[in-house]
């Protein structure tokens, strides 16, 4: 019996999820071909993202009179999680478009693409979790056991950049201009995206005015994905209210991802 259109999407997830071994050694050879004949490799990415956020940590702890030790690892965990959110974006809108020859030549599901970058990225976030043990040294944060959260909150993040990438790929394989809008649009949300400033001295400003406007960000997804992995990795009291936005968000992605496999998954081989 033919399976339904909707049963081969499926279909399609578990045979990529299946060829684990092809798109783990693909993202391997990503990462190496990238820093091929580099005496750091990877750590480049790292050193050049702690550099910046040690950078913008001193600004704006000045600009804000908030304490270094408040203000720098607030910024680089903001950085660090914003690396992984940023590449799955802006990776995924392409991610088929830069695999075009492996997808005309190479028979396989389209989401083993898709689980390649994932990997990719989860590789350079390990990258800089190194930074972060390093931020632990120089400023202790007062880690418990609900710190362990921020698995479950890499895991939904992780989640949602893979429906990300799937749904944005298969939109701007059909629409080429859709990839650098959604790269603008990623670089203007880091701006708008609780990063660099802290979230609640802007709720809890004396002037009115300031307080309003910073809960609009509250209408910014992103927002809440950092807050569910971030506080939890300072050691600070986790919101539920971010842990239900990211649940229904994924819940609601995955379904559009779906939907749009259903229909169009079999066209990508064309459309590249």
């Amino acid at each position: 019996m033919t399976p339904s259109p909707l049963g081969r999407a499926f279909q399609d997830l578990r045979a990529g999820w299946g060829q684990r071994e092809l798109w783990g050694h693909l993202g391997w050879q990503d990462i190496r071909q990238r820093y091929r004949r580099s005496l750091l490799g990877p750590l480049w990415i790292t050193i050049s993202m702690a550099v910046t956020a040690i950078a913008l940590g001193i600004l704006y702890a000045g600009l804000f009179g908030n304490p270094l030790e408040e203000q720098l690892p607030y910024i680089l965990v903001g950085f660090i999680v914003w690396g992984f959110i940023s590449g799955c974006v802006n990776e995924g809108s392409e991610v088929f478009i830069a695999n075009e020859g492996l997808i005309k030549h190479l028979p396989s599901p389209i989401s083993v693409h898709v689980f390649r970058l994932i990997w990719r990225q989860m590789l350079f976030f390990a990258h800089n979790l190194v930074v972060y043990a390093v931020m632990l040294i120089v400023f202790p944060q007062p880690l418990t056991w609900r710190s362990l959260a921020a698995i479950p909150a890499f895991a939904l993040i992780v989640l949602n950049g893979a429906w990300v990438a799937l749904l944005a790929g298969i939109i701007s394989t059909r629409f080429r201009d859709l990839t650098p809008i959604t790269q603008s649009i990623v670089q203007l949300m880091f701006f708008l995206t609780p990063i660099v400033w802290i979230y609640d001295d802007l709720i809890n400003s004396p002037n009115p005015d300031v307080a309003d406007r910073a809960r609009l960000a509250e209408f910014n997804p992103f927002l809440h994905f950092i807050e569910i992995i971030r506080a939890p990795m300072l050691g600070a009291d986790q919101q539920i209210r971010h842990w239900l936005v990211v649940l229904a968000i994924t819940v609601v992605g995955w379904v559009l991802a779906i939907l749009v496999m259903r229909r169009y998954r079999a066209r990508v081989a064309y459309w590249v």
